[in-house]
């Protein structure tokens, strides 16, 4: 996909292979926001790590809030609300790990001719 500067002119995407190298000085364009790249190993990377984790942490508040007591400390509330939000972030992890699959697949099958 070809964007077009400020000026009108059209300006070509630089390749993924080439983009957010670490030590990379190139000359800045002012279209970064328009041209900018999420890096998808990384990605992957974290959201792979971070989905069992986010799972296993809901799974433990909630047992936890399930057999504790009216006095005890924290809350079952408190609890609750720890594996509600645990419950969340792995499901944010897990859409993200759908993303990047999904993204990094398209790339594949646009570069093979």
């Amino acid at each position: 996909m070809v964007a077009d500067d400020d000026q009108g002119q059209p300006v070509e995407p630089v390749p993924r292979s080439r983009s957010g190298v670490v030590g990379k000085h190139t000359p800045r364009t002012g279209t970064e926001p328009r041209t900018a790249r999420s890096p998808l190993r990384l990605r992957l990377l974290l959201s792979g790590i971070f989905l069992p984790l986010f799972v296993a942490a809901a799974v433990l508040f909630g047992v936890w809030a399930g057999t504790s007591g009216s006095g005890d400390t924290p809350s079952s509330g408190a609890l609750v609300v720890l594996a509600a939000v645990c419950a969340a972030l792995a499901l944010l992890a897990a859409v993200d790990l759908l993303v990047v699959t999904r993204r990094r697949r398209r790339e594949r099958t646009a570069r093979r001719p």
